[in-house]
């Protein structure tokens, strides 16, 4: 019998999938074009490896960040807090950042929080 699990090439850096706690993200570049996913669950046991992440990214040439969130299961005001600054820090770096949004109860606490409005959200 074979395991698979060994026949398979090693990812790249870029594509790795990191486990941080409850919250698993893929970053990956395609192009232009940087893409991170997030699943599980955002707060404040894995924000700042979140936002190390994000910063990263803003530090390179890549055109357009997205960051999407439809992965997502729970949302504290860490990760909302976080959000909110990337946003802030792409209004000041033209623009790169782009959300896609989160499951119904991740973006029930954004409109609770009254931060919806202001996260650039692809649609």
């Amino acid at each position: 019998m074979t395991d698979h699990l060994f026949d398979q090439p090693a990812p790249s850096r870029a594509a790795q999938l990191m486990e941080l706690g409850a919250l698993s993200m893929t970053s990956e570049r395609n192009g232009s074009v940087h893409t991170v996913c997030l699943f599980g669950e955002l707060d404040i046991a894995n924000a700042d490896r979140v936002e190390a992440e994000l910063k990263r990214i803003e530090a390179g040439d890549a055109r357009r960040i997205v960051l999407d969130l439809s992965g997502l299961t729970f949302l504290d005001s860490t990760g909302v807090h976080l959000l909110v600054r990337a946003a802030a820090r792409s209004r000041a770096d033209s623009d790169r950042l782009t959300l896609l949004r989160g499951s119904p109860a991740v973006q029930r606490l954004l409109e609770i929080c009254g931060v919806d409005e202001v996260l650039p959200f692809a649609d």
